[in-house]
């Protein structure tokens, strides 16, 4: 699921037009179910997609995270959906948005606002196409967040796979410890990726999800959903 913050630099152009990748997602993604979330529809890529003529967002080193269901952003909203109460109106930020599951999620379960930033522009696209598609209202940010500028004003921050490796762990962790030493209730959703700040983390709660990241094939794996300490 995860397209945000995979590399130091800032957001990544398309080398598509918005309107283009809009319609190329519509005509060769398929919008269907999340596995084990029947309450939400994203477009999600197939065999017979042909993603590379999207053009990865111009460059080779970009896949389209943002087709796939990733297994953070299925831990968070499986654990949203499960406990509305946790966004019910608040403000969320859903960081490295991806497909938008979360934040798309949030707003199903009453966040008063959701921010869903990413640095790819066809993962904004994509979530916003998403989002259309679960009558939810979400916010894009097109921007690399954890570069130093002002962090949205938000009351949660809901994470999914952004402990991707070490050198994404060593940006996001003062993000994120920074937005709970103001008071911002952040949740992380991963299967314990190699990268993880366990010692950081409290263990909400775990689920079997599916997983397409680095080395999966989809297979169910029991992630787990963590709170960052004070």
């Amino acid at each position: 699921m995860r397209g945000q913050h995979r590399r130091k630099n800032g957001p990544v152009a398309s080398a598509l037009s918005p309107a283009d990748v809009r319609a190329f997602i519509i005509e060769n993604l398929r919008l269907e179910p999340v596995p084990g979330l029947p309450e939400i529809r994203l477009y999600a890529a197939h065999p017979g997609s042909g993603l590379g003529r999207l053009g990865a967002s111009g460059r080779d080193d970009s896949p389209p995270y943002w087709a796939y269901n990733w297994a953070g952003g299925i831990l968070l909203a499986k654990h949203v959906l499960n406990h509305p109460n946790i966004v019910r109106g608040r403000r969320v930020l859903d960081l490295g948005a991806g497909s938008g599951i979360v934040g798309i999620a949030a707003r199903k379960c009453g966040a008063s606002a959701v921010i869903a930033a990413e640095i790819d522009a066809n993962a904004i696209v994509a979530l916003s196409l998403n989002a259309e598609a679960n009558d939810v209202a979400i916010e894009a940010l097109n921007a690399d967040i954890l570069s130093g500028a002002p962090a949205p004003d938000v009351d949660v921050i809901l994470a999914g796979d952004v402990f991707y490796n070490a050198e994404l762990a060593s940006r996001v962790l003062p993000f994120l410890t920074s937005g709970r030493q103001a008071g911002v209730v952040v949740l992380i959703g991963d299967p314990r990726r190699s990268a993880l700040p366990l010692t950081a983390l409290r263990l909400v709660a775990e689920y079997a999800v599916p997983d397409f990241g680095v080395g999966s094939g989809g297979d169910a794996t029991i992630g787990g959903v963590f709170a960052l300490e004070a």
